[in-house]
């Protein structure tokens, strides 16, 4: 392979030495910046002439040949394989220039651009730099560190760190890690620990780039918790560290499972996508002058118990504050549960009650019903039993009088003759008629008094 690649190298000298020109002009170096992994441009060029031969080279390893009005890619080294090409319609004006494709690290370095033409021979230089740049940093928080960390960038940034307000003791005793992938890009890890409470300060770090053109920064405020009653309205601050012209807004809300999206808000459009319509909102009139406070309408104590986080997105810096948030029962309602079971308990004792007197006001009506219809039935015959005697008497009101004085003489008769009233009263079948219901109605009058004390 070694061999190869000296047969290719000496032919490729070859083919300079024997360029029509003799004379030599070296132009100064160029200096090229290209962004990982996007197209590049080496530039190069020269006084055009009608045939012209051009090589390029990174450390006189082959890169890029055309002669005979078309590409070479005989002495081409693999590495460059399908990723160059020049700009073959504008050769004949003078541009020798290479396209480098998807760029990586290992393109960095010194190239030359060579072109020999009938006039003339001409070497430039192009010095190649590669950069990753700083695409997004990620800040997070635990009970004892604050971590930040970017991946794919090229070449490693600068990491500084900050608290606001200021710390008593010096917070910036940061420990970085930083690890490389096989493309040569690094992953770097920064993390620094935590100062007094949580909510003391708020944590942050800048990464700015080797070339200083880029400067990203991160932060992380732990605001205090808020414990309020369910079913009030509960405003979350939150309020961007400083005055933002372009920038995202999102709120999340996490308890036991992953996070999820209560809402998004572009300020550049005023869009919002809100997924707790009806139960969250923004003032979009003070979100513009970074008052992104969020409103709870209604918070539940099941429902919005949880943690709620508020970004703040721009091209170059994301900025985090977290809240925890317990809803509780409000006092209020539990006792009206109290109350409600209370009214319940004393609604049933009273139709218990209702029930038992309407069961015995019943029973009464019907011992009534019974005694009134014993009575009447006494009263439609011809006596009562009165001191163990029984009376006549004549139902008709207008002979009153006169039954009362036949049951006198009646009594009369008896009480002279009672051994003769014995034998009649033995031997009357009347009698005998009217004494056996005499005991019964006794026994009834006894069973009302006993059972319905009141009258009804």
């Amino acid at each position: 392979m070694e061999v190869t690649h000296a047969v290719e190298f000496l032919l490729l000298v070859l083919l300079e030495k024997l360029s029509w020109s003799d004379t030599k002009v070296v132009l100064p170096d160029a200096n090229v910046t290209c962004i990982i992994p996007e197209d590049c441009i080496l530039p190069c060029s020269f006084k055009p002439t009608s045939t012209v031969v051009i090589h390029w080279y990174k450390q006189q390893i082959p890169v890029h040949s055309y002669y005979y009005n078309k590409d070479q890619f005989g002495l081409q080294n693999k590495h460059f394989s399908g990723r160059t090409g020049l700009f073959n319609s504008h050769i004949p004006h003078g541009n020798a220039s290479l396209l480098l494709r998807r760029v990586k690290v290992q393109d960095r370095g010194r190239y030359k651009c060579y072109t020999s033409t009938r006039k003339r021979n001409q070497e430039m230089f192009v010095n190649l730099e590669v950069k990753a740049p700083i695409q997004t940093v990620t800040i997070t928080m635990t009970d004892e560190w604050v971590t930040c960390s970017s991946q794919n960038v090229y070449p490693v940034p600068q990491i500084s760190w900050a608290t606001n307000p200021p710390s008593a003791q010096d917070v910036i005793g940061n420990s970085t890690i930083r690890t490389t992938d096989h493309k040569g890009l690094f992953t770097v890890e920064s993390m620094v620990r935590i100062v007094g409470n949580l909510t003391s300060y708020t944590y942050l770090c800048s990464f700015k780039s080797a070339d200083k053109t880029q400067v990203w920064t991160a932060s992380w405020k732990n605001q205090e918790g808020l414990t309020h009653e369910e079913g009030r309205p509960l405003l979350i601050p939150c309020n961007a560290p400083q005055m933002l012209l372009n920038f995202s807004l999102s709120w999340t809300f996490s308890s036991s499972s992953e996070p999820t999206l209560i809402l998004k808000y572009d300020n550049r459009t005023r869009h919002t996508v809100n997924q707790w319509e009806g139960q969250a909102e923004l003032d979009q009139d003070l979100v513009l002058l970074g008052d992104a406070s969020l409103l709870l309408k209604k918070p539940d104590s099941q429902d919005h118990s949880g943690t709620y986080t508020c970004t703040f997105s721009t091209l170059n810096s994301k900025h985090i504050l977290q809240t925890n948030v317990n809803i509780t029962v409000a006092a209020m309602s539990v006792d009206e549960q109290s109350m409600q079971r209370s009214w319940w308990s004393t609604a049933a004792s009273a139709a218990f009650v209702l029930f038992t007197v309407i069961v015995a006001l019943l029973q009464c009506v019907k011992q009534n019903a019974k005694a009134n219809s014993t009575t009447s039935h006494r009263h439609n015959g011809t006596g009562v039993i009165e001191g163990g005697l029984l009376l006549y008497m004549d139902l008709n009101p207008h002979g009153a009088e006169l039954d009362k004085e036949r049951a006198h003489d009646q009594a009369s008769s008896l009480v002279t003759g009672l051994d003769d009233s014995d034998r009649t009263l033995g031997a009357s079948p009347e009698a005998e008629q009217e004494e056996e219901p005499v005991e019964p109605a006794g026994d009834a009058n006894e069973e009302q008094r006993f059972d319905c004390s009141e009258p009804v």
